[in-house]
């Protein structure tokens, strides 16, 4: 316990899934957490869940699209408002599409870009000034491990999220005189409710919905997401405090594959 104790952090896609799972472990090692989502009721959720569980977190919201650079900027603030200052940035927001790299238009590539290139950039953007002051500031964006690894039918997806590698190495080396280290942790398969709604709305039960990964990783199943919440953790504390442009691959082995 106590791994981020007084770390004031802020976690975008806050409201479910990885987001959702990184704000109840935060909060349990200590930090002041404040979580961003543009659904406002899976906040309250997560709000509520987090509170319910650990009685003495300190956890705030704000609903905020993260394509929008201005919200970004109002979010950063609520945070430091309500935190004190800033020293962990979680990139978690995202984006996806389904059409095939040869149909998507310029519209379906311009949703997905602002959510999963422009949103990392905006937060990082806003949150920037106070990462430094902290002088052990610490940016652990969420990718995917098909930002190394083909497929088809989510090529929109999957090149964003292999931009957002470069786009880790390089913030690296640019803040790294700054004392603030920036790295990519790369999830596999996920069981989040996300998944389990789509699988639920073809009328799978939760049951078929998990076997449906026994060959997306050596391990042979779901990932669940505190299991991608623990290394975003460690990342984030000074545990870490000489990794950074590292991009960690928390795929239960596909990438070995």
């Amino acid at each position: 316990m106590g791994r981020l104790s007084k770390k004031k952090a802020l976690i975008t896609g806050g409201g479910a899934g990885i987001g959702s799972a990184c704000a109840r472990l935060f909060c349990s090692e200590g930090a002041i957490v404040t979580i961003v989502d543009s659904d406002r009721q899976s906040l309250e959720l997560t709000v509520d869940l987090v509170r319910s569980t650990i009685p003495d977190a300190l956890i705030s919201s704000f609903v905020a699209d993260v394509s929008s650079a201005e919200l970004a900027q109002l979010a950063v603030q609520h945070c430091v408002d309500f935190s004190g200052g800033l020293d962990v940035l979680v990139n978690n927001a995202a984006c996806r599409n389904y059409s095939t790299l040869g149909e998507a238009t310029l519209d379906e590539w311009n949703a997905v870009v602002s959510v999963n290139l422009f949103g990392n950039a905006n937060y990082c953007r806003a949150s920037l000034p106070y990462l430094r002051q902290s002088g052990r500031g610490s940016i652990v964006n969420v990718s995917s491990c098909y930002a190394v690894s083909g497929r088809k039918g989510m090529g929109l997806y999957d090149t964003t999220k292999a931009g957002q590698l470069a786009f880790t190495r390089t913030l690296a080396h640019e803040e790294a005189c700054h004392g603030v280290r920036a790295n990519v942790v790369c999830p596999g398969s996920t069981l989040t409710e996300f998944h389990i709604a789509k699988a639920e709305a073809k009328g799978k039960s939760v049951d078929q919905l998990k076997t449906e990964r026994s060959v997306t990783s050596l391990l042979g199943r779901w990932a669940s997401p505190e299991e991608i919440a623990w290394p975003i953790l460690w990342l984030a504390s000074d545990e870490a405090s000489f990794v950074t442009g590292a991009t960690f691959m928390v795929d239960g082995g596909l990438s070995a594959m």
